[in-house]
């Protein structure tokens, strides 16, 4: 029977991908940090790993990301994969589960890689029924990932924004925003990355990915490398302020798998996002139009005028004016005209 974990809702902060290099000092520490994401594979097994993260998943939220179920796959699903897939959710009981808009599968040869897919109808169809068929059977929703590319199909009859806006209308899916990939992407293939942002329901966006990126130039060519081997550069961090202004603030993760740094750099990394994040709510929050609270000590007093009609007076205009028409129509011997003042 699957242990029962604390429910630790995601929250809107900076997490780090849990690396194997980090597990032990993760364990004594437990250092300050928004949430984990794991990446499945690693923990359809039973390891030291494995109850490694049994024991973290007691401190911290949990996503798990998928990075080898090939749902471009026109042969559907590899039914044994998702199994394991199921089982590592119903284990570790995961705030979040994603996997990638890509394939690795053909013919029954597994690729170590994620790549793209033509952008149309036919492909549209395929990755539907396999989101579908993902989602019924972990019984919950799904979010996924936007891929970088380094080449695009000249047979695509629609953007990858296009593609994924589709994608959630069909099957309820929700999206990871990858902002690395974006930018990876975008300067790869010459697209508007802050198009594609804003072109992405912000409703269905539930995670957001940051990392670095290989920069290399071939033949006077520049090209982009989703190597998560590196600190978020300036361009990434500025378009994940843009995302931030545009839907909010999200759960982020620092993601690095290529030298992979001291613990302490990933939650450096991760301090960075929160703060940018806090800073942009801050900034919205000046540029807030003032609330206007009603003073009952200076609320505006109607009066009637001397032809009955009721007319409108400045606060202390009209307060001077109660006074003395309290005071010159008061009949009462309690009234004690020595204290007002206004006489």
């Amino acid at each position: 029977m699957p242990k029962t974990f604390p429910t630790h809702p995601m929250p809107c902060a900076a997490g780090i991908g849990l690396r194997s290099i980090h597990i032990a000092e993760m364990l004594s520490r437990r250092p300050a940090a928004g949430w984990l994401e794991v990446h499945a594979e690693n923990y359809m097994g039973q390891s030291a790993a494995v109850d490694a993260l049994e024991k973290l998943r007691e401190v911290y939220p949990l996503s798990v990301h998928g990075v080898g179920l090939s749902l471009g796959s026109a042969s559907g699903l590899d039914r044994a994969h998702l199994e394991r897939l199921r089982v590592v959710c119903q284990r570790f009981q995961p705030a979040i589960v994603s996997e990638h808009l890509a394939w690795s599968v053909a013919d029954g040869a597994y690729l170590n890689d994620l790549l793209p897919l033509r952008y149309d109808d036919e492909a549209l169809a395929i990755v539907s029924a396999n989101v579908d068929r993902l989602q019924d059977t972990l019984k919950r929703q799904v979010f996924i990932e936007n891929l970088s590319a380094y080449l695009a199909f000249a047979e695509s009859s629609m953007t990858e924004a296009e593609f994924l806006i589709e994608l959630v209308n069909r099957t309820g899916c929700g999206l990871l925003l990858d902002v690395n990939n974006v930018h990876v992407s975008a300067s790869n293939l010459d697209f508007d990355a802050l198009a594609f942002i804003d072109a992405l329901p912000a409703d269905a966006i539930g995670e957001i990915h940051l990392a670095g990126h290989a920069v290399n130039e071939i033949d006077g060519d520049v090209i982009l490398i989703d190597d998560h081997g590196s600190r978020v550069p300036p361009a990434v961090w500025s378009l994940y302020a843009h995302a931030l202004r545009r839907i909010g603030p999200r759960p982020t993760l620092i993601e690095w798998d290529t030298d992979v740094p001291p613990l302490e750099v990933l939650l450096g990394e991760a301090m960075w996002a929160d703060m940018l994040a806090r800073r942009i709510a801050f900034d919205e929050r000046l540029e807030e139009p003032p609330v206007t609270v009603p003073d009952g000590r200076f609320e505006t007093i109607g009066l009637p005028g001397r032809d009955g009609a009721t007319g409108i007076l400045f606060p202390a205009l009209a307060a001077t004016a109660a006074v003395k028409a309290a005071c010159g129509t008061c009949a009462s011997n309690n009234c004690r005209r020595d204290r007002h003042v206004f006489h």
